[in-house]
């Protein structure tokens, strides 16, 4: 069964959801923004060990909190790590009240009809099981929506639900993300394209089923809001999507109802050769803005 007292927090509670999901493409760039450039390392495991540590170091702040934090978003390879002892998943929520979801997605296929969907998730069964042993309350996987082509939304949101629909099934909740790229000159029509294909979708699932919307923040405010109370539907929360901080809480202040999920604002201004003191500062300013935009 779902876990209720972690449904009855990210059902209600004010604050956001941190997403310290960076997988191993994604990784470089998050590694070189926090001051550690690319000749530092040499093999992947070296670099994952520097990326723990990163996130090692924000999930054991003081500000790191479920006062402002509902739940955090991990990549694979960090349930399988520890913080001051304890797998990580279980200090999340047992140290810090802090609900933790896991990244299943493999990463992007090619584009096709002005889109990118999941590459097919090998050995999902066994991942949904091992999730479960870690005090994982939902999942979260990513599309990558690039121009305003009805098939490829079309595919894009068929495939989500479809995966969603098994992830509920293991009593998990899945967080549904097909993002939209900032940068496309259609942006505004993809996002009106989306919002049909989400709307149908919903509306056919059980009355039973729950789940979390992950979407770019709208060219027009309050674009989602009506997904807000759908009943099927937990919370909307925003992706960053390469906004910087301050214009990422501009346009989620802008969108009632709408918490965070952002991973690259979250870190902005985080610093490897930071003094613990210029650290929590950071992190702190960081998400008391989060927090503010995520309760207007």
């Amino acid at each position: 069964m779902i876990d209720e007292k972690k449904l009855k927090v990210m059902s209600e509670k004010p604050g956001f959801i941190a997403a310290l999901d960076q997988s191993g493409g994604s990784t470089p760039a998050i590694l070189r923004a926090y001051g550690i450039p690319d000749e530092t390392y040499q093999t992947n495991e070296e670099m994952f060990n520097l990326m723990h540590d990163m996130r090692y170091r924000i999930i054991v702040s003081p500000d790191f909190s479920s006062e402002h934090i509902l739940a955090a978003i991990l990549f694979s390879d960090t349930i399988k790590r520890t913080i001051e002892g304890i797998n990580t998943c279980e200090y999340l929520w047992e140290k810090k009240g802090i609900i933790p979801f896991l990244k299943i997605d493999q990463g992007l296929d090619v584009v096709r009809s002005g889109a990118q969907m999941m590459k097919p998730i090998e050995n999902l069964e066994e991942k949904l099981v091992e999730a479960k042993k870690h005090y994982i309350f939902g999942t979260k996987a990513r599309s990558l929506i690039l121009n305003a082509n009805e098939v490829g939304i079309k595919e894009v949101v068929e495939q989500q639900f479809d995966l969603a629909k098994t992830i509920f099934a293991h009593d998990l909740i899945p967080i549904i993300e097909p993002e939209i790229d900032i940068h496309s000159p259609e942006k505004a029509k993809s996002e009106a394209l989306l919002k049909d294909e989400l709307k149908k979708q919903l509306d056919q699932l059980d009355d039973d089923v729950k789940v979390i919307l992950k979407l770019t923040l709208p060219s027009v405010p309050d674009f989602y809001h009506e997904f807000i109370d759908h009943p099927n539907v937990v919370r909307v929360v925003a992706l960053s999507g390469g906004y910087r901080k301050a214009e990422a809480d501009k346009k989620l202040s802008e969108n009632h109802g709408m918490i965070a999920s952002f991973s690259r604002a979250l870190e902005e201004g985080l610093a490897y050769q930071e003094t613990d003191m210029e650290f929590e500062f950071a992190l702190k300013e960081s998400i008391d803005s989060i927090f503010e935009a995520s309760i207007q």
